[in-house]
């Protein structure tokens, strides 16, 4: 196993980023212990993985910015639905809980990376989370990506753990969008303006998903 950044270097770098963090709504917090203890070494060095990967793109091009968080959980964590991953019907997990179970739906997925972009200094207001009902092979099921808008009335790029390339909503014509939301707004449909709803007060299982957060140390400013 690689072993973990240890020193003086270490902690000025951790420290830098949770300064620069808060500036643009998240502080991610050092993971790692809490990983260990409740994941083991193997979760520890994933997160380790994370918050580093998380550091060096935080300048980055904004389109490097969307590749490396959608590659990095579409290949650290098996998609499989949650009566499997998490032993209960529908359970949204938060991106430590992700790589230490390293199974997980699509919410899990969308998720985790919702939380890795704002880390990295993406604009909250530019990101949402859309439920859909996604067409493969003949079937249809409800399905959630997650989607960068460059402005409310343009198509978004799509971040998916089925179709693993970053596509304009445009081109995905598998996807018909229901509503989507973040940590403050609610769209219906494609509807460009948000609905008057509250989405944490709205949506239970997003509220149980940022309590979870804070619980393991985030702090949410949006």
């Amino acid at each position: 196993m690689k072993p973990s950044k240890t020193g003086p270097l270490r902690r000025v770098s951790v420290t830098l980023l949770l300064f620069v963090s808060a500036a643009f709504g998240v502080v991610l917090p050092d993971l790692r212990e809490t990983a260990r203890l409740q994941w083991g070494e193997a979760t520890e060095q994933a997160v380790v993985e994370w918050q580093d990967m998380i550091e060096a793109a935080r300048f980055a091009p904004l389109s490097e910015r969307l590749e490396r968080a959608n590659r990095f959980f579409n290949e650290r964590v098996e998609w499989v639905d949650d009566p499997i991953a998490w032993g209960t019907e529908d359970y949204w997990a938060t991106p430590l809980e992700s790589l230490g179970n390293q199974r997980g739906d699509c919410e899990d997925f969308a998720i985790a990376k919702y939380i890795t972009l704002l880390s990295m200094g993406v604009d909250p207001d530019a990101l949402r989370l859309i439920y859909v009902k996604a067409k493969r092979s003949g079937l249809t099921r409800a399905h959630m990506v997650l989607a960068w808008y460059e402005s409310p009335t343009q198509p978004p790029l799509i971040l998916d753990n089925i179709e693993r390339a970053i596509l304009p909503a445009t081109q995905r014509g598998d996807l018909l969008p229901v509503f989507s939301f973040n940590a403050n707004s609610l769209w219906v449909g494609t509807k460009a303006a948000p609905s008057s709803a509250n989405p944490v007060n709205r949506l239970s299982r997003w509220r149980n998903v940022l309590n979870k957060l804070k619980n393991e140390g985030f702090v949410l400013e949006f």
